[in-house]
């Protein structure tokens, strides 16, 4: 693609951002502007994506965390830094091994059929389809990835990386392979983690059923035990009570009999049975469930798996059962407990149940042999990171949350039945044993055998471990290479709360273990974007918010600004399409504001400064210190990661300072009514350092409008990208010119009411010439007003300005410690009619009675230690205006 043309001065009058924006686009990639080297002078910058699912499509929560992602790093390249966002996409194991496999049912072939081999080929072919989905996707929303160093977590040297560490991991007695219970998934068809488990609230049963007790008359001594899962009972191997529950002291050293089956139950005594629970005693069912598991390993009790992998009865069910799937299973076991005499009774019952967060059935424990990793130890290390500081998490709420799970943290299962992904490095002999190596020639070395007689083990690693490496993998480990010295640690994480633990916790267990140090300094976590009302948006509800089609219907740059400006620490963002419009209305703003301006500015170029103010007017002078303060904020708001502060400061500078307020104050300067020095060059200078600021959220409205100022080129800087972002200018500081211009705004503002009031009064035509009388009550004040006395005649639209206090008659207020007055041409003075002095009366009294429960608040001390401090500070405001009014008030009314 050629460069594009520079844009003349004639805009078009109509904002239509799709006009501009992939066009800059294409044109930063073409450029490579975002490259980074390694090494650098610079000082470094990184930021790594948290890489979508390659076959994925991005949703709007992928969308915030990119545009603050993108944001962070736009600003940090502006402020001269090697600036990092790198790029890449994760293999998503079980995710797109199910699109894979849902293609090929649709041609009638299943995975197992295919076999190993051309199934991950298929895979491969579908990762190349839709890989740059992802791509397009971010291009469309403006990242500023580089894209020379994108990653995929199935690359060979990630792959590499993942051996590295597993091989090390393993030799060091932190991974290890056993039968353990696991959370399986039938439908998947593979383990899962703990973390993969979402626990649902639903109604179920809570089923009793007598058991006989051994050697009594089994329809006279029976206990009763209470279970939501029946179907389980067929595994059972003992009873288990609390050793003092004195109810059953009876049954210690003995047992039960279970129903349907004959087999003896023995009586377990064990302190974590909850004797409120039910009937106090529990069936224990070892290979079926969490909790009788490790109890039968306390108590050395043997186990049966009565469901396979499938969700269906097993063999050891019995004959009645076997083949069943395990909910119909359950239904014909209460059915048969019930002609028994067995079942008791049935309770409707409310309970938590586990269900597999990629499938959506309910979770069934199993045994299994599985790989395991300790994490124990890089747990309490990640503890550590927290409690010293290295590592910071925002919102600090999160701290108790990441205490509670690290210090409560179990053996990983991260072994998985799949077969895309990476495979465990593990190679078997024929007799059973295993070598844990690099490669299988390494393995075969150390089984001295040849590397044909060994069959790798055919399971993949979960996607999360691979993941957990993506912070140093991604820059070179485990060699010692540049990107790994310039950029690691990596600066900041963002990501969404939901996967604190998935991912955020493991990657810096890994970072402390294989690095020696955190894989970033700081980690901040966004809420989930909800839809308006605050639900969360699924498809099912109907209440999705499809990125790209925001982009289309709005622009990018008014998505990324609404969704920076809610990113609020600690909160879910409500969001709906009013907002986004709302932003692309700023954007109009903003581009019509650019129109005026340079239809207006002449010879007039943008400055790379101001040196000195002094010699300018006091518009001028206000702009360029309030400039100055938004530079500080802003960069100050960025710092501290308040992304909806900042934009909230960018809003109110572009729209009200600027816009609603500057262009007006230069427009009668620019149009040759009352000249002022310099007025352009302000203009253009102040414009071009707004729309840097305003850059890393807006980047393709600020470059299409940047590169059409002229002197542009004096930034010395091919594109706003990378120019340099404003600071603070402290000559340009004026804090005495900003209270006298706020002021003059604010006595400009009550004028054109105050006309607006008189019209309807006194039926005024629009035209109607007036005489404004001010009366200053500080000297210094009424200086500079005095200096602007052309300008506030153009912008309040009075005829002339007498400097005093008002005539009877006049319509007058008191704002700002100004009094004002407005009063017809050749009008006699108008008094007021009695009806109007009564209206102003009740207002008044209105008034006195609202300002002394103010003042009585205000004055109170408890509710001044108690409430927000936002709050006081609204009332004390609040309170202020209302004692300008009454003044006001009084005043027109002689009082």
């Amino acid at each position: 693609m050629s460069e594009p043309s520079r844009p003349d001065n004639e805009m078009d009058k109509r904002f239509e951002p799709r006009s501009y924006e992939q066009k800059w686009q294409m044109h930063w990639a073409e450029k490579d502007y975002f490259r980074v080297e390694a090494p650098s002078d610079k000082p470094s910058f990184c930021i790594m994506i948290p890489p979508p699912n390659v076959t994925g499509k991005l949703h709007v929560g992928h969308a915030l965390q990119s545009t603050i992602q993108d944001l962070l790093t736009r600003w940090r390249r502006m402020q001269g830094y090697n600036a990092l966002w790198l790029p890449g996409t994760d293999h998503a194991g079980i995710a797109t091994q199910l699109m894979v496999e849902r293609q090929l049912a649709g041609e009638g072939i299943s995975r197992l059929e295919l076999g190993r081999e051309k199934f991950l080929e298929r895979t491969w072919a579908w990762k190349k389809q839709y890989h740059g989905n992802i791509r397009r996707q971010l291009g469309l929303l403006g990242a500023s990835c580089d894209w020379s160093r994108e990653r995929f977590t199935l690359d060979a040297d990630l792959n590499r990386a993942v051996r590295e560490s597993f091989v090390r991991l393993y030799r060091e007695g932190l991974i290890t392979r056993g039968e353990y219970l696991v959370n399986w998934s039938p439908a998947l068809g593979t383990a899962v983690s703990d973390l993969e488990v979402e626990s649902r609230t639903v109604q179920g049963k809570l089923y009793h059923i007598a058991y006989p007790v051994e050697g009594g008359d089994e329809r006279i001594e029976r206990i009763v035990v209470a279970t939501t899962r029946p179907e389980t009972m067929l595994g059972d191997t003992a009873v288990a009570l609390h050793p003092e529950d004195e109810r059953y002291l009876h049954l210690h050293g003995k047992a039960a009999i279970l129903p349907l089956v004959g087999r003896r139950l023995p009586f377990v005594a064990d302190a974590a049975v909850d004797k409120e629970f039910g009937t106090g005693l529990v069936k224990i069912t070892p290979f079926h469930d969490p909790f009788d598991f490790e109890l039968a390993r306390r108590h050395d009790l043997p186990g049966i798996s009565v469901i396979d992998r499938a969700g269906r009865m097993s063999e050891e069910a019995g004959p009645d059962f076997a083949g069943l799937d395990r909910f119909e299973a359950r239904a014909k076991i209460v059915e048969r407990l019930r002609a028994e005499g067995y079942l008791v009774k049935i309770e409707e019952h409310v309970h938590n149940v586990g269900h597999s967060q990629r499938s959506g059935e309910p979770i069934e424990p199993l045994v299994s042999t599985q790989w395991f990793c300790d994490v124990s130890g890089m747990a309490a290390q990640a503890l550590e990171v927290v409690r010293d500081g290295r590592l910071t998490l925002l919102p600090e709420s999160w701290n108790k949350t990441w205490e509670h799970w690290l210090s409560n943290i179990r053996p990983w299962c991260i072994s998985r039945q799949l077969w895309w992904g990476h495979q465990i490095p593990a190679w078997f002999t024929a007799d059973g044993r295993y070598f844990v190596a690099h490669s299988v020639e390494e393995a075969a070395r150390e089984a001295g055998v040849d590397p044909g007689a060994l069959i790798q083990d055919p399971d993949v690693l979960d996607t999360w471990f691979s993941s957990a490496l993506w912070p140093f993998s991604t820059l070179g480990w485990p060699d010692e290479t540049p990107d790994l010295r310039t950029f690691y640690p990596t600066d900041v994480l963002v990501t969404a709360y939901d996967i604190l633990f998935f991912w955020v916790a493991r990657m810096v267990m890994s970072g402390l273990h294989f690095m020696g140090d955190v894989p970033f300094r700081t980690v901040h976590l966004t809420g989930l974007v909800r839809d308006a009302e605050g639900v969360k948006m699924s498809k099912t509800k109907g209440n999705v918010l499809d990125p790209e089609e925001l982009v289309d219907e709005y622009g990018a740059d008014a998505l990324r600004f609404t969704l920076a400006s809610l990113d609020s620490p600690g909160r879910d963002i409500p969001l709906n399409r009013d907002q986004i419009a709302g932003y692309r209305a700023f954007g109009n703003k903003i581009w019509n504001a650019t129109r005026f301006a340079l239809s207006r500015v002449g010879d007039a170029r943008v400055q790379p400064s101001i040196d000195d103010p002094e010699s300018l007017a006091a518009p001028e002078r206000w702009i360029l210190s309030r400039l100055s303060g938004v530079a500080a904020e802003v960069n100050a708001r960025l710092e501290d990661f308040r992304f909806d502060e900042a934009c909230n400061r960018l809003y109110h500078f572009f729209w009200g300072d600027f816009c609603d307020w500057y262009i007006e104050l230069s427009k009668p300067a620019l149009m040759g009514e009352a000249p002022r020095p310099r007025v352009g060059e302000v203009v253009l200078t102040v414009l071009d350092r707004s729309l840097r600021l305003l850059h890393p959220v807006m980047p393709f409205l600020t470059e299409e409008l940047w590169q059409r100022l002229p002197g542009h080129e004096a930034i010395h800087a091919e594109t706003i990208a990378l120019a340099p972002y404003p600071r603070a200018e402290p000559a340009w500081d004026a804090p005495e010119v900003e209270a006298g211009m706020d002021a003059l705004m604010q006595v400009v503002a009550r004028v054109r009411a105050l006309r607006s009031e008189l019209g309807d009064f006194l039926k005024l035509p629009a035209k109607a010439k007036l005489d404004l009388f001010l009366a200053a009550q500080d000297a210094g004040l009424g200086r500079l007003l005095a200096e602007q006395e052309a300008l506030i005649r153009f912008l309040a639209r009075v005829e002339s300005i007498h400097w005093g206090a008002a005539p009877e008659g006049a319509r007058r207020d008191l704002v700002a410690g100004v009094e004002v007055g407005l009063l017809p041409q050749a009008q006699e003075p108008q008094k007021l009619t009695e009806e109007e002095r009564g209206r102003l009366h009740k207002e008044l009294e209105k008034l006195d009675a609202d300002i002394g429960r103010a003042e009585e608040r205000l004055s109170n001390e408890q509710y001044l230690a108690k409430a927000p401090a936002q709050v006081v500070e609204t009332g004390r405001t609040r309170l202020a205006e209302m004692k300008e009014r009454r003044a006001s008030l009084r005043a027109s009314l002689g009082a």
